[in-house]
């Protein structure tokens, strides 16, 4: 795809990414999430924000050390949900219902 594609404000696009990340969880146990960006860097995540905005979103990567990465939507190719097993614990936290 070469052409600018805005799927309209990233606040509502997380918050969509979000609800489905809870009926697959809900469907399936714990979800796996793993965010794909159109340059092939993949990232499992414990959560994604719609912070800081214009146009950028922060994937939280799971790992021992803290780490956030900020990118802008548009590099998002792929958004991967899975039933995460025992032996893969990783999951991802849904923020407070408002």
């Amino acid at each position: 795809m070469n052409e600018l594609w805005l799927p309209g404000p990233h606040d509502e696009f997380v918050a969509a990414v979000e609800r489905r990340i809870a009926r697959f969880a809900d469907e399936h146990g714990a979800a796996l999430v793993e965010v794909e960006l159109k340059d092939g860097a993949s990232f499992t995540v414990s959560a994604i924000s719609a912070e800081p905005g214009d146009g950028f979103v922060t994937l939280i990567p799971h790992g021992d050390e803290p780490r956030e990465v900020i990118v802008p939507l548009v590099s998002v190719a792929r958004v991967t949900l899975a039933a995460a097993a025992e032996e893969h614990p990783l999951g991802f936290s849904l923020p407070p219902p408002t």
